[in-house]
């Protein structure tokens, strides 16, 4: 048991957990974060808590932002802007088809400007790099990004109204069928199964197990089966319910049972019809 507090390094952009090790960082405050280029500075969004789960695994805060920090990051800021511009201005003039998503500057003895980008395809941007490089004065280097993985950069609201999982807490994107979709006996719209990067959601996932089982288990729709109202055949399934809809051949009317029990009933139902025989 431990405490953790959640930093963003944009408004609005993603969450990162750490450990707040001795400081009490409040939401809002500046705090210094360990990168693999040194420390940054990201905001607190989220107080310093006690948790239950093990902070083994979670990075420390190196501290709380001085104004030397502050200032630092905001020349930061101001060359990926700057670099942006220079990127979408330079884009145009060689005429090619990519989209800047995001950028990152890396400060220091060797200055490095990273560019990530979307294409519909492969770019030949060799020239854009050189013009890049002679603009920035200094070394440039450009990305491709996939559909998802620049949507995890970018960030955004799914259609649930929530933070695009990719940006908030998936750190690796799983195969996603439309099978799943299938299975949960979802509308087979694209506009309704795929999220802001135009690719299956990842949410499809989350659930697809349950209802694997759900359907291993559960009487198949036109089963004959014996409920506590009387026997009847099966015509729907509510995985969420954990229920099956059934249809009683005394007057028609529908019941909705739990799986269990309509399990337990069809198979004595079986018995007795074997036995019967």
């Amino acid at each position: 048991m431990g405490m953790l507090c959640a930093v963003s390094f944009n408004r609005y952009g993603r969450l990162y957990y750490l450990d707040p090790g001795e400081l009490r960082p409040a939401v809002g405050d500046k705090v210094l974060v360990p990168t693999d280029d040194g420390p940054a500075v990201a905001e607190c969004v989220w107080a310093a808590q006690w948790v239950s789960e093990d902070l083994s695994g979670f990075p420390r805060l190196v501290g709380l932002a001085g104004a030397d920090d502050l200032a630092r990051d905001e020349l930061l800021r101001r060359r990926k802007a700057e670099a942006k511009v220079a990127a979408k201005r330079l884009i145009r003039e060689h005429d090619l088809p990519m989209k800047v998503v995001a950028v990152d500057h890396v400060p220091g003895d060797g200055p490095r400007t990273t560019i990530y980008f979307t294409a519909p395809h492969r770019v030949d941007f060799r020239s854009l790099v050189r013009d890049l490089g002679a603009t920035l004065h200094c070394r440039v280097e450009l990305r491709q990004l996939s559909a998802r993985d620049s949507a995890k950069v970018q960030g955004g609201i799914g259609s649930c109204g929530r933070d695009l999982c990719c940006a908030t807490f998936l750190t690796d994107f799983e195969p996603v069928t439309i099978r799943m979709a299938k299975d949960q006996e979802l509308p087979l719209n694209p506009l309704r199964i795929s999220g802001a990067c135009g690719r299956l959601m990842c949410c499809l996932k989350y659930e697809h197990p349950l209802y694997q089982q759900f359907q291993a288990s559960a009487p198949a729709i036109g089963a004959q089966v014996s409920t506590a109202d009387g026997d009847g055949r099966v015509v729907g399934h509510s995985v969420p319910r954990d229920a099956v809809v059934v249809r009683l051949d005394a007057d028609g009317s529908r019941c909705t049972c739990s799986r269990a029990s309509v399990c337990g009933s069809r198979q004595a139902y079986a018995e007795r019809y074997d036995g019967a025989g």
